[in-house]
């Protein structure tokens, strides 16, 4: 670890870029001030990556590539479970860490974000050694077989909404498939992946495998997007940006994969369970102060019990507390820039112009303890389908709710925008959940639940959402290019051009 670190909430702080195995400042120098989102104080300066330094990542990555692609599948397994049981002994550091960088209140962190990292990683270090090749049954005489090969450096761009738990899912399938990887963090976010790095290198992963480089989108990041000598980006972010990433990536033709955005269908039929769906459709918009691209932000109501469903979605949202994401008791937390507070509360203007009622919210709360920082109460909004709440990922605490009459409309209005990540439905009708399912168009869909994630489930959309996907099998194969080899065993060749 570099020497340079901040002592702040008892949590050491990494400020440096982590490139071939070492800390190191930037090229030119410069650092960017990290801010506590609960009154944004400045954690620490972190160096900052230029176009120059992912240069030298790339340098470092391509180097470790031949010995990192040649070990033994089982080694890098190991090596990756080892890393996840890194992740458990220093679980509560990481947690702070998280929480004191984006705001993510401590009994999420502690309870969502550290497991989930951990849990990755070790599915990825046990799935190593075991993501098979085929055989191709072909003519007689030859033997065709397939193996799955690294695709060599990526490049994965990671956003600051779930930083932690997103570096294991980028990094996580690309190790164990056998490639070294440039990674960038959000330059607001950059302090867990940083310290998931010198667990890394703790380890025993070998120098150059990984390498982290935090940076703005515009230097550091198109750098990795058009670098020459990186074969695959995965980015997750915008829509807007990841139209931008895969023009870019067009330079080499690089594979690319993006994870963007989601604005996602929350449907309630009038059979539900009210109770399950209630606490479910609060979860699914308020965990992490609704910043999550699968978030359940749009509330799709039967006309029959919508306005019951409402008046009790009301007064529990009324009641999540707010506060210090420090506190145990805190259910939301500050968002995790005031750049990005200013937006969403920017969107509550644009409901009241286009005739939205702002059923509660829509401000920053009251409480003087909070002014310094990024909160924003959690807001309901009234509005049509196609207005632009209902249509744009304002990616906050706010949910808009709409009504249907007939499992048609509700399909109808579920698919009525451009993005299809992830949606929900609650219905006690077993063929009405599978047709419904079927029918929306969606990369992920939960039946009387939401926001379930698992390691070997995969997570991606369709449409403005995006292509490809992590996690599972369809990650691995996505790290790897397929070979086809042929043997003649004993099948005799036609001699055409026999002498």
């Amino acid at each position: 670890m570099s020497a340079a670190l901040a002592e702040t909430h008892g949590i050491r702080v990494p400020d440096k870029l982590y490139i071939g195995g070492r800390f190191v400042d930037a090229l030119d120098g410069k650092t960017l001030a990290v801010l506590n989102p609960h009154d944004n104080s400045t954690i620490a300066d972190v160096a900052l990556a230029s176009a120059a330094d992912v240069n030298r990542a790339v340098v470092a990555a391509r180097a470790a590539f031949p010995r990192w692609s040649r070990l033994a599948a089982g080694e890098r397994g190991r090596l990756l479970l080892k890393l996840a049981d890194a992740i458990e002994a220093n679980a509560d550091e990481l947690a702070r860490l998280e929480t004191l960088n984006t705001g993510h209140p401590i009994r999420d962190t502690r309870g969502l974000d550290v497991p989930r990292t951990a849990a990755t990683f070790r599915y990825f270090g046990g799935m190593a050694d075991k993501f098979e090749g085929s055989i191709v049954p072909v003519e007689p005489g030859f033997l065709d077989y397939v193996t799955h090969e690294a695709i060599g450096v990526v490049g994965q761009i990671v956003p600051w909404n779930f930083p932690l738990m997103f570096t294991s899912w980028k990094m996580g399938p690309a190790l164990a498939a056998g490639n070294t990887v440039v990674l960038k963090p959000s330059e607001i976010t950059p302090l867990t992946a940083l310290r998931i790095a010198e667990l890394m290198s703790e380890v025993g992963i070998p120098d150059g495998v990984v390498n982290v480089v935090p940076g703005f989108g515009n230097d550091a990041g198109e750098r990795i997007v058009q670098h020459p000598d990186i074969n695959k980006v995965s980015f997750t972010g915008s829509t807007a940006i990841g139209k931008r990433v895969l023009a870019g990536a067009s330079s080499n033709l690089k594979r690319v994969g993006l994870e963007l955005g989601g604005k996602g269908a929350n449907v309630v039929f009038e059979d539900a369970d009210i109770a399950r769906a209630l606490g479910g459709s609060l979860f699914a918009i308020f965990h992490n102060q609704g910043q999550a691209c699968i978030a359940g932000s749009r509330l799709i109501l039967h006309e029959r019990i919508a306005d019951a469903f409402v008046e009790k979605f009301l007064a529990v949202a009324k009641t999540i507390r707010i506060g210090d994401p420090f506190d145990p008791a805190t259910e939301m937390g500050p968002l995790t820039s005031s750049l990005h507070r200013d937006r969403v509360l920017a969107y509550c203007d644009v409901a009241r112009e286009q005739g939205g009622e702002i059923l509660i919210g829509g401000k920053a709360p009251a409480a003087p303890e909070l002014a310094e920082g990024c909160y924003v109460e959690p807001t309901v909004v009234r509005a049509k389908t196609h207005d632009r709440v209902s249509q744009e990922e304002v990616f906050g605490p706010f949910v808009t709710v709409t009504t249907f009459a007939t499992d048609a409309e509700a399909i109808e209005i579920a698919n009525a925008t451009q993005y299809g990540l992830g949606g929900g439905l609650w219905t006690r009708d077993l063929s009405r959940a599978h047709r419904t399912a079927r029918e929306i168009r969606s990369g992920m869909l939960w039946i009387n639940c939401y926001k379930r994630v698992h390691p070997g489930s995969p997570f991606g959309g369709m449409g403005a959402s995006g292509h490809g996907r992590e996690m599972g099998f369809e990650a691995m194969r996505q790290y790897t290019e397929p070979k086809a080899v042929w043997v003649n065993v004993d099948a005799e060749i036609p001699a055409f051009y026999a002498r």
